[in-house]
């Protein structure tokens, strides 16, 4: 564990491993803690750097407010500041929208793109969604992260054997800065670079689970919009698959990696 100074805040991230560098993005409300299961997996092939994004974790929590392409620019410059040449970026949820954000705005330092269970673009259309959006912000407030992150758990590791990591989830969830986690859900809700999708040139990899929050239509459809980019599904999982289905996750993701890092070798 250390910490960076970059664009004006300090980021908490861990190094681990030697080899061809993967950077991984968390989610909303989550920490650089959710992959251990992967740094364990891939730093024995890769040089894994997990980071707690602005407003996160360990990192620093400025006031608002955030955007996605501050949070990329956030990313880019642990790199930089690592002497990093160019990564293999995955990221989940909000994660993997920054991803997006991170492919476009600096393609020279993506080696791959893999985006899990996210998009990209994050347009609230409907009265659904806008209650949904509206509620989250409302129980963060009023309840407590918490008492949301036990909600959450509940609902993303509902079989026995994802209890633990469950709770893990739910007890790294409570620790979030309600002010943090505000600024950075408004950073994503309006969010699209859905436009310019069909300009990434990277390898692109989109590992959707099938019971995600999104349905797998919206991910067909902007993956037939990226020139190269492949669909992977994994069954009976939902939104935090790499923390709940580990091994089915870090298979998809291995093979992925491995003919791309053999490729450019």
């Amino acid at each position: 564990m250390a910490q960076a100074h970059v664009n004006g805040i300090q980021l908490d991230y861990t190094v681990t491993g030697e080899g061809p560098a993967l950077l991984l993005i968390h989610g909303l409300g989550s920490c650089k803690e959710d992959w251990e299961p992967q740094v364990v997996e891939f730093s024995r092939h890769y040089k894994v750097i997990s980071f707690d994004l602005r407003g996160h974790g360990k990192s620093d929590k400025p006031e608002g407010p955030y955007n996605m392409q501050m949070f990329a620019t956030d990313a880019a410059g642990l790199l930089k500041t690592l002497n990093i040449e160019a990564a293999h970026v995955v990221g989940i949820s909000l994660g993997g929208a920054i991803a997006f954000q991170f492919a476009l705005d600096h393609p020279s330092l993506t080696r791959t793109l893999t985006v899990v269970n996210s998009g990209p673009e994050a347009i609230v259309r409907t009265f659904k969604e806008k209650f949904a959006i509206w509620l989250r912000l409302f129980m963060v407030r009023r309840m407590g992260p918490a008492k949301l992150g036990q909600l959450l758990a509940k609902h993303l590791f509902p079989n026995p054997e994802s209890k633990a990591a469950g709770e893990a989830f739910a007890a790294r969830y409570a620790h979030n800065d309600k002010n943090a986690y505000r600024h950075a859900m408004l950073a994503l809700i309006g969010w699209s670079v859905a436009a310019k999708i069909g300009t990434i040139r990277n390898p692109a990899l989109i590992i959707a689970a099938d019971q995600d929050y999104t349905p797998l239509s919206f991910k067909e459809a902007f993956v037939a919009k990226m020139p190269g980019a492949k669909l992977e599904v994994v069954r009976d999982a939902r939104h935090a698959l790499p923390m709940e289905k580990p091994a089915a996750f870090n298979a998809v993701l291995a093979q992925f990696l491995a003919m791309h890092t053999t490729q450019a070798a």
